[in-house]
Parts: C-alpha cells; sequence; structure tokens
C-alpha cells in the first residue's frame, strides 16, 4: 500500500529564487521541487525515472489546464485544503535527475501571510507532497506528486519543518495576523499592517 511522503527541502539546498513580474504584481518562487538518485535526510532515495514520470503527470495536469495548488505547510492529509491554500504550481520540468519548478504566490489569505513572509527575510523552504512505495533500503517506487508546499526552515538540520499555520493559530494575536491577511485580499492599504504583524510573528516563531 502506498504511503504519504513529504520531503523538505531549506532554501539553500533548493536554491530557491524569489522573483517578481514586471508590474510587480505577482511575486514567484522557483528551484529544486523534488531531489533524485541520492539518499535524502529522510533516508530514503528517489530513482531518476520516478522522479521524471512524477514531473510528467504534473506537467499533465497543467497542460490540461488544472490548477495544481499548494498550501503554507504540510496538513496530515494528501488531499488540498481550500482555506490553506497560498500559492498554484506554474511548472515543473526535469534538470539531470531532478525535478525543479516554479510557484505563484496568489492572493488568498495564506497567500497573503507567505509573500509578507517572504518579503519580511523569512526563510521558507518547499516540501514535495506525494505518495509511494519505499522498500527496505530505502528506494522509492510508484511515486507521484500531489503538490510542492511552502514550509518554514527547521530550526537544527534534522528537525522537521516548523509548522506555520499551527503557530499562527497557537500564538497570541495570531487570529489578528489571519484577518488581517485576509483583509489585504480586498483593500491593499492594509498590507503595511500585515507586514508589522509579520515581523512580530517571524520573532516569535525563531524564539520557539
Amino acid at each position: 500500500m502506498a504511503r504519504k511522503l513529504y520531503e523538505y527541502l531549506t532554501p539553500q539546498h533548493a536554491g530557491l529564487k524569489l522573483t517578481e513580474s514586471e508590474d510587480g504584481k505577482d511575486l514567484f518562487m522557483q528551484g529544486l521541487f523534488i531531489q533524485g538518485v541520492v539518499e535524502n535526510q529522510n533516508g530514503r532515495v528517489y530513482p531518476r525515472e520516478e522522479i521524471q514520470r512524477a514531473v510528467e503527470n504534473v506537467r499533465s495536469r497543467l497542460g490540461e489546464g488544472e490548477t495544481v495548488m499548494g498550501e503554507l505547510d504540510h496538513p496530515e492529509e494528501l488531499q488540498i485544503n481550500l482555506d490553506r491554500v497560498s500559492h498554484i504550481i506554474t511548472d515543473m520540468h526535469m534538470d539531470g535527475d531532478n525535478g525543479m519548478g516554479k510557484l505563484k504566490i496568489i492572493k488568498t489569505p495564506m497567500g497573503n501571510i507567505a509573500e509578507a513572509l517572504l518579503k519580511a527575510g523569512a526563510k521558507l523552504g518547499v516540501s514535495s507532497r506525494g505518495s509511494g512505495n519505499v522498500n527496505e533500503s530505502g528506494k522509492v517506487s510508484d511515486f507521484d506528486i500531489v503538490t510542492v508546499d511552502i514550509v518554514a526552515q527547521p530550526s537544527a538540520p534534522d528537525a522537521y519543518p516548523k509548522t506555520i499555520y499551527e503557530s499562527l493559530f497557537n500564538m497570541r494575536g495570531g487570529e489578528t495576523i489571519f484577518n488581517t491577511a485576509t483583509a489585504v485580499t480586498h483593500d491593499k492599504s492594509a498590507e503595511k499592517h500585515l507586514m508589522n504583524e509579520i515581523t512580530r510573528f517571524i520573532k516569535e516563531l525563531n524564539t520557539k
């Protein structure tokens, strides 16, 4: 039976780059989305052909007009939670043994939070979310990518990424950030207030 597979990449490892559209309205992240051939920090190895098939599947979905959405943080399940969507995948392709990609931050409450975090200097990485089989040696087969999510950088190299979503709603004032991010969707003047709240959030997140 296929199991859930989550593979985190730090901003440095993924070589993530932030770019803006010419009119400055759209923010993009691009870089390494899933690494092949080498053993990763979870002790798993993705053969090149597994990565390629999964990447081609995403490309086919995009080519057929599907909107491949991703979230700010990983949920426990594989299905997409619409209230946590922060971005859409706009491209995936192979580069050697690896799956590269590009995502666009969209104007949802969680997307506004992700954009504010990035512009405030937060170090965010990406993490593929999918399924597959893993044998005793850690080799992955029947791999399928559901999406690629945006996650916080862990404080230690081998730690699981801190969850922005859970931290947000468990901290004092977290609801205010979400409400302000919702307001930004309809009122650009709320951006300044969101940035102030996000700066405070980053400081608190880094102390936990």
